[in-house]
């Protein structure tokens, strides 16, 4: 019996032999058919996203292409404003306000076709330039606010022309990623003729004070005109309303955000990008 056991195993292994090569054949033929269907469908995705990367390179181009012109055209007829007429003048401001407003800094382009206005037979166009400013700034405290923290405040012009010091206005504390800052207004007077406010902002940052003096007026859109703080961080105060009948208050509003919401001119520093790069760096060691 035990002589006869190799003989069985050796025809196993004769009956097996034909068996095994076919199953190898089609454990093969099985991979290299998933391993092609699966290189096939990234071949597919790849060619997809070259044609879509294509499509969308050229149409931003195109747009490019459409913005750069519609600007220098826009542009080479502000500045013949004194050729021009109020309407066309307000118009023109219209386009570059509603369409760059996010990229450039238009406040004097606004401040020159308002000078070739008349305050009061031109008195229409000023106020569709105030309100395209309104509009602009309102737009961008969406995207500011987005992101970060404001707080609105009125200031009482009667109360102002009886204060030849100024008015103090209530503080605020804001915190922004980690970040607390007390921001304390004063206004020291108003120009009642051009809408303005002259404004002195103390931030403090825990042991830190800083103080600033300037000028706001519907013309101050808070993505280019703000003050950069420590931290990649920025504010900005804007005039939303500035009323000159029996009520004599103006509403105005200050915005506490993070430095990437800036406008596209505003970059950020070397030394802040520096920092963004290290930080998931230093989290991860830290954890």
């Amino acid at each position: 019996m035990a002589e006869q056991t190799p003989d069985i195993w050796r025809k196993l292994e004769i009956l097996l032999a034909p068996l095994g090569g076919l199953l190898t054949a089609l454990t093969v033929a099985i991979i290299g058919t998933y391993g092609a269907s699966i290189l096939n469908k990234k071949q597919e995705i790849d060619a997809r996203n070259k044609v879509f990367t294509e499509l969308t390179s050229q149409r931003e181009q195109a747009e490019t292409a459409m913005r750069k012109d519609m600007f220098a055209k826009i542009i080479e007829s502000v500045l013949k404003a004194e050729k021009s007429s109020p309407d066309l003048s307000v118009l023109d401001i219209e386009l570059l306000a509603y369409n760059f407003h996010e990229s450039l800094n238009l406040k004097p382009l606004f401040s020159y076709v308002e000078r070739h206005l008349d305050p009061i037979s031109d008195k229409q166009y000023v106020e569709r330039l105030e309100k395209v400013a309104k509009d602009v700034t309102q737009k961008q405290l969406l995207v500011l606010e987005e992101a970060g923290q404001k707080f609105d405040r009125t200031v009482d012009l009667n109360a102002l022309q009886r204060n030849p010091g100024g008015i103090v206005l209530d503080p605020a504390d804001l915190t922004l990623d980690g970040t607390q800052r007390r921001f304390e207004l004063t206004v020291i007077r108003a120009d009642i003729a051009r809408h303005r406010l002259e404004l002195q902002l103390q931030i403090i940052t825990n042991d830190d004070t800083k103080t600033i003096s300037f000028t706001v007026g519907f013309y101050d859109f808070p993505m280019i005109d703000n003050t950069r703080l420590s931290a990649d961080q920025r504010c900005a105060v804007v005039l939303n309303r500035f009323c000159e009948d029996a009520s004599c208050a103006a509403d105005i509003t200050l915005v506490f955000f993070p430095g990437s919401r800036a406008s596209l001119q505003e970059r950020t520093f070397s030394d802040d990008l520096i920092r963004q790069l290290q930080q998931p760096l230093n989290s991860k060691v830290t954890k």
